[in-house]
């Protein structure tokens, strides 16, 4: 990997957005893939990002064609994929196009099944590598980004496992420019440790229409958060993951230790009428326990119900 190194971004959304404008800070030369009012304002005045502690503006490159936003990439640079799951096939031509200059491509999507997707539409599998993120961004505004918590964290590893030169290098980069970089040895872990944790605490929250606080405080709220957690560990032991042992005592006291007013995104979308990621949560886990014979009788229904948009009640 370059040092510098150049960065392609697509999806200009939170994570994106502040990933650009850390990479880009810290001396990256950084490319975004936006349109509308959102390129508008990159292209006026760069990325504005905003944190608990401070705001910055960073300078970076910005457009809605990727062939020429990629044109100078080349080997040992990076291409960030951040659009929801599922956007992957409209933007699959662009991530190509970013492969194909020799871009290492690195999807940081919900979900466990973002690299396979990838590579059925086209993407080169020897280009892609796993990665996680763990991180509360939201655009706030055209080109203005806000990160609400402390967390910033990248976990990176090849598919189905293990590390390289490359694998370490992309960790550096992010743990260079302030953020917390890890190369994993089993990135398929850490995907299935994350998906367990965000299906389970999406399905509750989503189902009750609330924050994770009021569910949490409820013993019937709680009671769904558990077994939405251990249908979803079942699911990834019966497909062979080395989750740990206590894996859903550890996810569950994950869950207890987040705010009271915790909301996960598929929450926002569904209060925003937006479409929701539910088919790579939920409907994963219910995919995968049906190939499995293991029943899922809360993701089910989590996937079917958050299927259907926001609620029409009062």
């Amino acid at each position: 990997m370059k040092s510098p190194a150049r960065v392609g971004i697509i999806g200009a959304g939170g994570i994106g957005g502040y990933y650009g404008g850390l990479l880009a800070r810290a001396g990256h030369h950084v490319s975004l893939l936006a349109r509308g009012t959102n390129l508008n304002a990159l292209r006026a005045r760069g990325i504005v990002v905003r944190t608990p502690q401070e705001e910055w503006t960073s300078a970076i490159e910005a457009g809605d064609d990727a062939s020429e936003l990629s044109a100078p990439f080349g080997e040992g640079d990076l291409a960030l994929v951040t659009t929801k799951a599922y956007s992957l096939t409209e933007v699959a031509p662009a991530i190509r196009t970013f492969a194909e200059r020799g871009a290492t491509i690195l999807p940081l999507l919900n979900g466990v099944e973002a690299a396979e997707t990838l590579v059925k539409l086209g993407v080169p599998r020897e280009q892609i590598i796993g990665g996680v993120t763990y991180i509360s961004a939201v655009r706030i505004a055209p080109g203005t980004i806000e990160r609400r918590t402390a967390a910033q964290r990248v976990i990176v590893g090849e598919l189905p496992r293990g590390t390289s030169a490359r694998v370490k290098q992309v960790a550096a980069m992010f743990e260079n420019a302030g953020a917390q970089g890890e190369a994993s040895e089993d990135i398929t872990l850490a995907l299935w440790q994350k998906f367990v944790f965000l299906a389970s605490l999406a399905a509750g929250c989503g189902l009750a229409r609330l924050p994770l606080g009021p569910v949490r405080d409820n013993p019937l709220g709680a009671r769904l958060l558990e077994r939405a957690v251990r249908e979803a560990v079942a699911v990834g032991r019966a497909r062979g993951v080395a989750l740990r042992e206590d894996e859903e005592e550890q996810t569950l006291s994950a869950i207890e230790s987040l705010p009271a007013g915790t909301e996960p995104s598929l929450l926002l979308d569904i209060r925003s009428g937006r479409r929701t990621e539910v088919d790579v949560l939920s409907g994963a886990v219910a995919r995968f326990a049906a190939e499995a014979g293991i029943e899922t009788p809360i993701h089910d229904t989590a996937a079917i119900a958050l299927a259907q948009g926001p609620s029409t009640g009062t």
